[in-house]
């Protein structure tokens, strides 16, 4: 069990503690917990309960509860609380910005149980006669719940991945000679999916269904035709469709691209499209080069591809770099040394940016003036220690309600870059919002714009901008936009890199990495760009040393 998991049980532990009104020491106390396991640099399944009862932050009773969580897969106390609370109760907990208190006012004191209901009494405008509740609240709970209920059905594209290739790996072993291959969303690296398609050359459909009824990744499998479904155990929705193999990729394209592409690309075939022998025929046969599938989206890069223009698109060994991360020095969980070994000697990178955050953001540990000057002296010693490797020293700043940055100019100008984020107040209507990055971004210092709208998938909307009018500051200011390459946040948004692109904003793919491991996200940063048609030339992280060295040079030069 991975200790995030393990710190979302003891989470909800505490919420229900204090829903129940528990004594508020223990309340506090298993909180902490959830803190301190969630930070922990190593993992916590596989040590004994001494070893744990001598891990700081954690007491005996805490280890006993989570020796019993790994045993049994729960907390006998957890179970006593989920017990009396209603199921639409505990739900309800996975709300963000509804905490114990204010569920406990619509369970007790309003009798609502379920998040229908709920959904129910907003629309009522029952929610504002609550205490402790206002329209601004209620508005705001029932766009989270829309949100969640549109959300139902979907996940992210790292939720499935691994699951997705034992599947494929699964039916190689069923077909080892026919051709298959995901299609889809999954094809064309959606940062959401909804449905996993694969096609396979083959008509033995029998065959398939026969092999994956009793498969340990698939359930629910049925037979519909040439159509073979299930479910993974994420409960995504699986659709294989076996097909004679001169029909395999006309199948493989139709299925592959949405629907506007497909239409636009087939409007422009005169003749039947019969049995192709290649994705790339039924290209030519509609005068087009051959599109990339995750370029497959609408009809973009249809007039590129018509004109031979298609971008050669990045890739993930482009990445010189890793720019925007967190060490212990913030809310990371490895120190600085680690980030830039596991950087330079397991990524083979040339670059580590390091970018814990400022001082602002107290609740993680953000950097105070002195702190900062610390740091940088750490960085100092490291780069004349650490061979063929540097560290930039950079800084996460808080972009403040007014748009300032979070330092005054004199420690501003120390850092090497600066990437400038919002992380507060996040709940700004569309023109302030827009004002206060944009000040932000005229701001000299500012480097890299950070996750511009601060959006979680499938959680949280972000807070609205106007993009084009955010993009055209950016270039106006020489200001990188960043693709936070973290699964949840991959920000900015893919549909707006084109704009960017043709203002000549440079992008950065950027890990925001709290942990070495996390470094690798980057991958899925890489997926994005290509999704937005980014090549290497328009990546910041894809200079080399001495290249992005200079461009952080020319950006301080022209401050003074």
């Amino acid at each position: 069990m991975e200790n995030k998991q393990i710190a979302r049980t003891f989470r909800l532990l505490s919420q229900l503690m204090e829903l129940h009104e528990v004594n508020p020491f223990k309340i506090k106390s298993i909180a902490n917990a959830a803190f301190k396991i969630d930070k922990l640099p190593f993992n916590i399944d596989g040590k004994t309960q001494d070893e744990l009862e001598k891990t700081e932050g954690i007491g005996k009773s805490t280890a006993a509860k989570i020796i019993e969580l790994l045993q049994t897969g729960t907390i006998t106390e957890l179970e006593d609380m989920i017990a009396k609370t209603p199921e639409g109760i505990v739900e309800m907990m996975g709300i963000k910005g509804i905490g114990p208190k204010k569920i406990a006012i619509i369970w007790k004191e309003l009798g609502i149980e379920n998040l229908g209901e709920l959904y129910y009494a907003c629309n009522e405008n029952r929610l504002i006669e609550a205490k402790g509740f206002g329209l601004k609240t209620q508005e705001e709970i029932k766009k989270v719940i829309e949100f969640r209920m549109a959300g139902n059905g979907k996940f992210l594209y790292a939720q499935v991945e691994e699951e997705a290739h034992e599947l494929m790996e699964e039916i190689r072993a069923v077909f080892p000679d026919a051709l298959k291959h995901f299609a889809g969303e999954f094809r064309r690296l959606s940062e959401v999916i909804s449905e996993l398609v694969i096609v396979i050359g083959s008509i033995d459909q029998q065959i398939a269904y026969n092999a994956l009824v009793n498969s340990d990744i698939l359930s629910n499998v049925s037979l519909n035709g040439t159509h073979v479904s299930g479910e993974l155990k994420s409960g995504l929705l699986v659709d294989i469709i076996c097909v004679q193999r001169s029909q395999y990729y006309k199948e493989l394209f139709i299925n592959t691209g949405s629907e506007e592409h497909v239409d636009a690309v087939m409007k422009r075939i005169s003749n039947e499209l019969e049995s192709p022998a290649s994705e790339e025929l039924i290209y030519e046969k509609a005068n087009l080069t051959w599109i990339q599938p995750e370029l497959r989206e609408g009809t973009t890069f249809i007039q590129k591809a018509n004109n031979n223009q298609l971008p050669t698109l990045i890739t993930y060994h482009d990445l010189k770099g890793a720019l925007h991360n967190h060490s212990t020095w913030s809310d990371g969980v490895n120190t600085l040394e680690e980030m830039a070994l596991y950087c330079r000697d397991e990524l083979k990178l040339q670059y580590l940016g390091i970018c814990d955050h400022s001082k602002s953001a107290f609740y993680a540990k953000g950097l105070s003036i002195e702190r900062v000057l610390q740091q940088q002296e750490e960085i100092d010693h490291l780069n004349k220690r650490l061979e063929g490797f540097h560290i930039f020293k950079g800084i996460e700043s808080d972009i403040l309600n007014d748009g300032a940055l979070d330092y005054p100019e004199e420690i501003l100008q120390r850092f090497d870059f600066i990437v400038a984020s919002v992380h507060s107040n996040l709940k700004m209507d569309k023109e302030k919002a827009t004002a206060r990055i944009i000040k932000a971004i005229e701001n000299p210092y500012t480097t890299i714009l950070g996750h511009p709208t601060g959006r979680l998938l499938l959680s949280r909307r972000g807070y609205e901008i106007d993009y084009e009018k955010v993009i055209d500051a950016c270039a106006a200011n020489n200001v990188v936009i960043e693709i936070n390459a973290n699964p949840l946040r991959l920000d900015l948004d893919w549909r707006w890199h084109h704009y960017a692109l043709e203002k000549g904003v440079m992008l950065s793919i950027n890990p925001d990495a709290h942990r070495t491991s996390r470094l690798q996200d980057m991958k899925y940063g890489v997926y994005i760009a290509r999704k937005g048609g980014i090549t290497k030339e328009q990546c910041l992280n894809a200079l080399p040393l001495d290249e992005i060295k200079k461009v952080f040079e020319k950006k301080k030069a022209a401050m003074v």
